[in-house]
């Protein structure tokens, strides 16, 4: 069976009913504390962070295999599940209104955690910065809808978040583990995982966009005035002959937050994770420094979609490296144990462990059990 580096994931309407969840719920409480028994904390936080375990996870408690309502539904278990036992992990953030009282939830659990000032602060940060990448500097036509942050009291963590699109009605999710992570700005996820590729992208996270993330930080220390003289000369149509086919994908922005320009100005923002931080720097005003960078200096952003490289496990094509079956192995191991040493009725493991066996089979080479 071919390995592939995209799955379908349509978007779904409604809830999942309260007989399931309930159900969910009490599965995926014998598992967690199992897997954190097991093998730790932050195994278990890392598990979070590879989306073909996260999306194995949703399928093992019952939910369509599928479905985008797997990233929401699955984190409403996760996060009450750790909100009701001791373990040491806990998870902030949701689904809309939810996701907009992460940062208090974050104080407040880290808090609960006893964990110092600046260990929150650095957890209050992740959040903020992964979420403004995913929904601004990683432009792939899906809009933030669901955030949670699910972090230790060894500083740890994970971030699932989920994009859409309503007009296609296809949903996108994005993974991000602190484990390993080297830069916010520059390859920073553990996963995507997309129900297709998209052909009109600006993803100002990818190595050859480095060139990009400089200039834009360059002009907006320049202040606003060159850049909105800049921006109309763009937008007036005199340099259009220029751009080619990246005219269709890095169309002129009409409404750019000129108070976010002038606050970072005033911040004297040092790079792009400064400039990203800057509330009101958003996919429009990123647009428009990324059409200024390729047109005037000659350094455009990568065009292509992350959604083929980005699996934790390697791509088919080798990119950004061959497929790593020992790693699924090995994966699949840790949700097995924890199915094996949960303290659940015998039925309710053969059933967890059937569907986890659907799950090899769809993804694995000869994965049959």
């Amino acid at each position: 069976m071919e390995i592939i580096g995209e799955a379908e994931l349509p978007l779904h309407d409604g809830k999942a009913p309260s007989w399931l969840f309930s159900r969910m719920k009490s599965l995926g409480r014998e598992i967690i504390r199992s897997i954190v028994i097991e093998f730790g904390r932050n195994e278990f936080l890392l598990r979070l962070g590879d989306p073909f375990w996260f999306q194995s996870f949703g399928c093992v408690l019952g939910y369509d295999w599928h479905s985008s309502g797997v990233t929401t539904v699955l984190s409403a278990v996760i996060r009450e599940v750790l909100d009701e036992e001791e373990l040491g992990i806990v998870a902030c953030g949701g689904k809309g209104k939810k996701s907009l009282e992460t940062q208090e939830e974050i104080i407040k659990k880290g808090d609960r955690l006893s964990l110092s000032d600046r260990r929150i602060a650095e957890i209050s940060k992740a959040s903020r910065l992964s979420a403004k990448v995913d929904n601004a500097a990683l432009q792939d036509g899906h809009n933030l809808y669901h955030h949670i942050i699910i972090f230790s009291e060894d500083g740890n963590w994970t971030v699932v978040q989920q994009g859409m699109n309503p007009e296609r009605k296809t949903a996108r999710r994005y993974h991000w583990i602190s484990q390993g992570l080297k830069s916010f700005i520059n390859k920073p996820h553990s996963g995507i995982i997309a129900e297709s590729m998209e052909k009109e992208v600006i993803d100002l996270t990818a190595e050859e966009s480095e060139e990009t993330r400089r200039i834009s930080v360059d002009l907006v220390r320049d202040g606003s005035r060159r850049l909105r003289r800049m921006m109309e000369e763009l937008g007036g149509g005199g340099l259009s002959p220029y751009l080619g086919s990246s005219l269709k994908v890095l169309k002129m922005p009409k409404r750019i937050d000129w108070k976010a320009v002038e606050e970072a100005n005033q911040l004297d923002i040092r790079n792009f994770e400064d400039l990203l931080l800057v509330r009101g720097v958003g996919p429009s005003l990123l647009r428009a420094l990324s059409l200024i960078s390729e047109v005037v200096y000659g350094a455009p952003p990568s065009k292509r979609d992350p959604a083929r490289y980005s699996f934790a496990f390697g791509g088919k094509d080798g990119v950004p490296y061959p497929v790593n079956i020992r790693l699924m192995e090995q994966a699949i191991e840790v949700l097995r144990a924890g199915i094996l040493n949960s303290n659940i009725e015998d039925k309710d493991r053969r059933t967890a462990l059937y569907r986890l066996s659907i799950m090899k089979r769809r993804f694995l080479p000869g994965g049959y059990d």
